[in-house]
């Protein structure tokens, strides 16, 4: 985790010195909200161009462990899927899908169950050799729900392991004398990422700001510090 206000106070004073603007609450929240996505999503595709590079050296190794130390603190095991069909609502990444058998006579031994598309399971309900059993399940999906059909549909011990989104941060504040303060009990959410990120959440905040103050200077300060950056880690 990464305390906001940390961030929010760095982020002030780096926009404020030598006068360059004022960055409010409502657009601090707004930037922290893209920084954190951002940064979020670039994991993923930092790993498979890590996994995907020639050779095994230990430098690969390392981003990749330290890449996979990040997203794992996203990572949920074992989490029912609401009446066998509904997704949960923090759903960024769906990683397995899983069906333990219950009821008598069973053993109660879990399945690992295959994701197939519509038109894949309409063909496969038409050929009895591939056709979905209870030892061979398969699961369709839109953006909400999934069905899991072995020789019927199951709507009871469906579970998922998945990567969640990050939570939207929020800067809480009360005013005082026409200042905001920041409230610690007002509902603060924090930066979900891990804690090595927070100069990377000032630098791309203060990015963000650029553009809105219209100081290039600041967004150039900001680009040239990210690409210093991401070159050190790929090195």
């Amino acid at each position: 985790m990464v305390n906001i206000n940390t961030v929010y106070q760095t982020v002030l004073a780096l926009a404020n010195k030598e006068q360059r603007g004022y960055i409010t609450p409502q657009e601090f929240n707004l930037f922290a909200i893209q920084a954190q996505m951002q940064i979020f999503e670039q994991y993923f595709y930092d790993l498979n161009q890590f996994l995907r590079a020639p050779g095994n050296n230990t430098s690969h190794s390392d981003m990749v462990d330290l890449l996979e130390e990040k997203i794992s603190l996203f990572e949920r095991i074992n989490t029912a899927v609401g009446g066998g069909t509904q997704l949960p609502e923090d759903l960024y990444k769906l990683q397995q899908v899983l069906w333990k058998e219950s009821g008598q006579g069973s053993n109660n031994q879990t399945y690992d169950v295959e994701y197939v598309d519509q038109k894949t399971y309409t063909q496969m309900r038409r050929v009895s050799l591939i056709k979905p059993t209870d030892k061979r399940l398969v699961y369709t999906r839109n953006a909400f729900s999934i069905a899991v059909i072995g020789k019927e549909q199951k709507t009871i011990g469906v579970t998922c392991n998945y990567i969640k989104a990050p939570e939207n941060p929020n800067w809480t504040y009360v005013v005082v004398g026409e200042k905001a303060l920041f409230n610690p009990d007002g509902g603060v959410v924090h930066f979900e990422l891990h804690h090595s990120e927070q100069t990377e959440l000032v630098t791309r905040i203060l990015g963000l700001a650029g553009i809105t103050l219209k100081d290039q200077s600041l967004y150039q300060i900001a680009s040239n510090e990210e690409s210093k950056q991401i070159q050190q880690q790929k090195r």
